[in-house]
């Protein structure tokens, strides 16, 4: 038996998001260049949505790529987009065969255009498509998002659109570009850092984290399916007691 059989379908995490970390740390254990473990990473990118929706899960969130990633080495941010214009390119088929939705939302407008283009185009041709929605977050940070939606809410009080008692978590949930994405019900980080590193802030509140020290271009399906397990075998309170939860 699998570790894949002993999923429980009916606890499922309907959204996973995961923050794919070791690429760098996992390249310089083999004496290679950065971008040698970025390339590698594309593996597990592929495992891990072809594990998702094999098992039924409705939502992947990769961070792909922070507003703070900007400040890296010059060779490897081009590095990184000429590999992610390849891999969107290479893998459109495959999304197209599997009934994959490709979603991206960030800073979108500072990615390269021929970027831009293939990842317009993708997200176009996958549009239809309805058996797991992959999000990517590109040029992303979740203080930027927070900023663009308190701008956006503020501008909406001047004008007098909305009051200042009409602004509630409801209202800021569905001004935030993760509106029309549930939030997230696991938090799956590898390479052995934890913490969250300003990604969707808002939206993991109540998210389940797990912290793996595996680095990403060695995170294998099995990898996922423990992360799955472990989240199954949490009792998940919302602020209630346990006897509560066991009554309701």
């Amino acid at each position: 038996m699998s570790l894949a059989d002993i999923i429980d379908p009916e606890r499922l995490p309907q959204h996973i998001a995961v923050i794919m970390d070791g690429n760098g740390r996992w390249a310089n254990s083999q004496g290679q260049h950065r971008i040698f473990g970025h390339q590698n990473g594309v593996r597990a990118v592929r495992n891990t949505t072809e594990a998702c929706a094999e098992l039924g899960v409705k939502y992947l969130t990769l961070y792909t790529f922070s507003t703070e990633n900007w400040a890296r080495p010059l060779e490897e941010v081009n590095a990184l987009m000429e590999l992610l214009v390849a891999t969107i390119k290479a893998e459109t088929d495959t999304l197209m065969k599997n009934k994959i939705k490709l979603v991206a939302f960030g800073e979108l407008s500072k990615l390269p255009p021929s970027c831009r283009q293939q990842l317009d185009e993708t997200i176009e041709t996958t549009k239809n498509n309805d058996r797991l929605q992959l999000n990517l977050a590109l040029s992303y940070s979740s203080r930027w998002e927070l900023v663009q939606t308190v701008q956006s809410i503020a501008a909406d009080v001047l004008s007098g659109k909305l009051a200042v008692g009409d602004i509630t978590e409801d209202l800021i949930s569905q001004k935030l570009i993760t509106a029309d994405i549930p939030d997230p019900e696991l938090l799956i980080r590898t390479s052995g850092e934890c913490r969250i590193s300003n990604f969707l802030l808002w939206q993991l509140a109540y998210t389940e984290l797990y912290f793996t020290d595996t680095f990403w271009p060695d995170f294998e399906k099995d990898d996922l399916y423990k992360a799955i397990l472990d989240y199954q075998g949490r009792e998940r309170r919302f602020g209630k007691t346990s006897d509560q939860i066991k009554t309701i």
